[in-house]
């Protein structure tokens, strides 16, 4: 197999499966060569529908170049409205034009009628009685330019390689579901690091990894602000690592702040400074050491061979729910693979109603059997986890889930001046881990 670049091994993607050479080119030229249309799970009634009854508005903002995060805050202010009165289903790249749906809660239609935010256009689609939560985004649909392709004619048969790969129908594709860069940090790919201290109760670890790591492909002056917090770190001088980092790394700033004013002492301290940070990033640190050991055990099943679009004796598979033509893979609807179900298992799996999946560890995490369970045990083994290491504190602590190991889509490719990919892509699954087999382009140099 031919290896993947070492900044995709860094977090636990360790080859690709095509082997040909790719397209080459480059992703995001600008906004417009990354289009993300969202496909929700969620019905909303007319707009003139009861307010009290149905007290969310329903709006489709199409954004170029916006956060999700800064555009819903945006919007709030716009409106003289709390931000926790916006509600969206899933987070969106910021470079890139997005498509999605958001609730407003208790505004009306023609509290829109003077509000204006810039490369945003919004639509009122209805009212709805609750507001939009993450269960109710089933998937993407993408349309993605790669521009400067130095070798476009090698996208058919990086397509047919895939499709033969996971058994798939000439037309359509299939990849290892990995977790992208962008789980891990797409410049500084350093949060797996971070929560792996997390669950091994390094708490001091886990603060220094995070403020005072400094990364090669980040800009010479934060590598440089890093090294110099690095060594005041060593002399635990908190004050000199805030004076350090410059104001643009503001969740450092706040962890080291944090540090200031608590004395840095012991584990309680280091751990209140990682709850500086906004809540969604501490789960972030956590969920980062599960996707890069869930990462780390597809490449070993890749390694030895076994099969990703049908199970083998051991494995635990899910099944699937179809959302508009959507195979979306639900791990609460587990079945163990005996010898006995491996074929039955196999149909389902054939037919889009079922998948392969493997851990993403946590407290209530049960493991597979045989082979694929001994990869499973060995890959922990060498990261030192163990499910009991999850039960931790607010927000660090998590029970864990299975996630399909195969995701798979009919995928068309369009040559003009440049190539374009169309391709569905259930929620979670990341786009640019189909990219990568076609461009094969060293992440680190984009």
């Amino acid at each position: 197999m031919r290896e993947a670049y070492p900044v995709e091994a860094a977090v636990g993607i360790e080859s690709f499966v095509s082997d040909g050479d790719g397209v080459g080119g480059r992703l995001r030229a600008s906004p417009e060569d990354f289009r993300v249309r969202e496909i929700e799970r969620f019905d909303a009634e007319p707009a003139d529908a009861d307010a009290g009854a149905y007290p969310h508005l329903v709006v489709r903002a199409t954004l170029r170049e916006w956060d999700t995060n800064d555009f819903a805050k945006r919007l709030a202010d716009a409106l003289g409205i709390s931000r926790e009165r916006v509600s969206w289903a899933g987070t969106k790249d910021k470079y890139a034009v997005t498509t999605q749906l958001f609730t407003l809660r208790k505004v009306d239609p023609a509290d829109l009628d003077d509000v204006s935010v810039y490369d945003a256009d919004i639509d009122v689609l209805g009212r709805a009685g609750r507001g939009l939560e993450f269960g109710d985004l089933a998937g993407n649909e993408f349309e993605i330019t790669v521009r400067d392709s130095e070798n476009p004619e090698n996208a058919e048969a990086i397509r047919t390689q895939l499709a033969d790969w996971a058994d798939e129908s000439p037309g359509a594709v299939g990849v290892p579901n990995f977790f992208g860069q962008q789980r891990f940090g797409s410049r500084r790919p350093i949060t797996h690091e971070v929560g792996l201290h997390v669950v091994r109760g390094e708490w001091e670890e886990a603060v220094r990894s995070y403020v005072a790591n400094p990364y090669e492909t980040e800009p010479e002056d934060s590598q440089r602000a890093r090294r110099e917090a690095d060594d005041a770190f060593a002399e635990r001088d908190w004050q000199a690592v805030l004076d350090a980092i410059p104001p643009r790394l503001g969740f450092e700033r706040a962890m080291a702040n944090r540090l200031v004013e608590s004395g840095g002492d012991g584990p309680e301290e280091f751990r209140a400074a990682l709850e500086a940070v906004p809540s969604n990033l501490q789960r972030l640190f956590v969920n980062a050491a599960q996707s890069y050991a869930f990462n780390r055990i597809l490449s070993e099943r890749l390694d030895r061979g076994l099969p990703f679009h049908r199970p083998v004796a051991g494995d635990v598979a899910c099944f699937a729910d179809d959302v508009d033509g959507l195979a979306l893979p639900d791990p609460d609807r587990e079945q163990r693979v005996t010898e006995r179900r491996v074929e039955t298992v196999a149909r389902h799996c054939e037919r889009g109603r079922a998948f392969v999946t493997a851990p993403l560890l946590g407290t209530e995490t049960k493991l597979g059997e045989g082979e694929p369970g001994k990869i499973e045990r060995e890959v922990l083994d060498e990261l030192d986890l163990e499910p009991g290491d999850f039960d931790l504190p607010g927000e660090f602590h998590s029970t864990g889930t299975r996630r399909a190991i195969l995701v798979r889509s009919d995928l068309g490719i369009a040559r003009d001046d440049a190539l374009t990919f169309e391709f569905a892509l259930p929620k979670g699954s990341y786009a640019t881990v189909v990219l990568r087999e076609f461009l094969k382009t060293d992440p680190a140099a984009e």
